[in-house]
């Protein structure tokens, strides 16, 4: 999918000024809640008319100010997955699943989508005895069904609790690994957008910051202040390599060794993409012994950060990988981390929960 947008709004003391265009499988909208994420993805919708600019899917024009072409909703074969699911409270699960699918010729057929969302229980159910992550993947499967050739997802996970957000992922990463269904995601979580998204675009203040691969957004340190101190680190793809069933532990293989998590529910042979955080990463000169660390790398130290103040981060080279690791000034001088230094990256094998490691595409 080739997404083109490049559209001008006046959203009260905001300016919308918008300009991207993404060859990708999943487009991740990613920033602050305000930022003008939803009214991007309403604009591709056709429930926002932009004052000026340009909207197009593969070539294919839904509006473009000048030329007086702004396609009705209807017209533009998209899909919509909303913050809450917005299912018709009298109508059954299979009845919500089927208002607005085409009776022929679908891409996508009803069992098909039934099955990737392991719905088939709930069919004869009414909305309000679902779940909220039961209601969620119905209306995923509304959306799938009315065969959109692009999923627009906004905040589908705001509303769920850490369970069914993490289920509900799983879901999506189908979706966009097996049926191939390109999306455009939504989020101001950083773990939703590295586990979905291919190409990522930050918005700030209604405006776009940059935009690229996953990796290219998410391992720039200059952009830190916006995907989040907190959370920033390194993201790299792996491959599941080996389970360890005494312990419940997986091997992901990388170009700077393996890293061991906790889970056995990855096939061997799986690419994944694991977040690394920065706060998780400790250093050390001498290969430790005696530790319950899990997971020891040797590096290069490639540079290092002082911003001032008491905290520091040092770039490690891990193989193909750069990895950032925070760390106190004391340390820093204590140790003698500077660029070219050999070190030893320390990280928990407890520090990949579910939201740090998901399939790739």
């Amino acid at each position: 999918m080739k997404l083109e947008v490049s559209i001008r709004r006046r959203l009260g003391a905001t300016n919308l000024n918008v300009d991207f265009a993404a060859e990708a499988p999943v487009v991740g909208l990613f920033g602050r809640s305000g930022s003008g994420k939803s009214s991007v993805v309403n604009a591709i919708a056709g429930l926002l008319e932009p004052d000026a600019g340009r909207i197009a899917i593969d070539g294919e024009v839904l509006f473009d100010a000048a030329a007086g072409i702004n396609l009705p909703p209807e017209k533009r074969r998209v899909g919509y997955v909303f913050q809450d699911a917005l299912l018709f409270p009298h109508l059954s699960v299979r009845r919500n699943l089927l208002y607005g699918a085409p009776g022929t010729a679908m891409r996508i057929g009803f069992d098909a989508v039934v099955g990737l969302l392991g719905i088939e229980n709930l069919l004869e159910r009414s909305p309000a005895a679902l779940s909220g992550g039961e209601r969620q993947r119905v209306a995923i499967g509304r959306a799938l069904l009315s065969q959109p050739r692009l999923l627009l997802m906004d905040e589908p996970l705001a509303s769920l609790d850490n369970q069914r957000r993490l289920e509900v992922l799983r879901y999506v990463e189908a979706l966009r690994n097996e049926l191939r269904q390109p999306v455009v995601y939504v989020s101001h979580a950083v773990g939703e957008i590295t586990r979905l998204a291919d190409h990522v675009v930050l918005m700030n203040e209604g405006g776009v910051l940059a935009h690229g691969s996953v990796h290219e957004i998410f391992n720039r340190p200059d952009l830190r202040p916006y995907t989040g101190r907190y959370e920033g680190g390194a993201l790299i793809e792996a491959e599941a390599v080996a389970h360890d069933h005494a312990y419940f532990l997986t091997r992901f293989r990388f170009s700077g060794g393996e890293l061991v998590a906790p889970g056995l529910d990855t096939p061997l042979g799986t690419r994944v993409r694991i977040r690394i955080r920065s706060r998780d990463v400790s250093l050390a000169t001498e290969r430790p012994a005696g530790i319950s660390i899990r997971n020891v790398l040797e590096g290069v130290v490639s540079g290092v950060s002082d911003g001032g103040g008491a905290i520091i981060e040092a770039q490690v080279r891990l193989g193909q990988e750069e990895v950032p690791a925070r760390i106190s000034r004391q340390a820093r001088d204590e140790l003698g981390v500077a660029a070219g230094r050999r070190v030893f990256v320390l990280v928990k094998a407890i520090a990949f929960d579910k939201r740090s490691v998901g399939f790739s595409a």
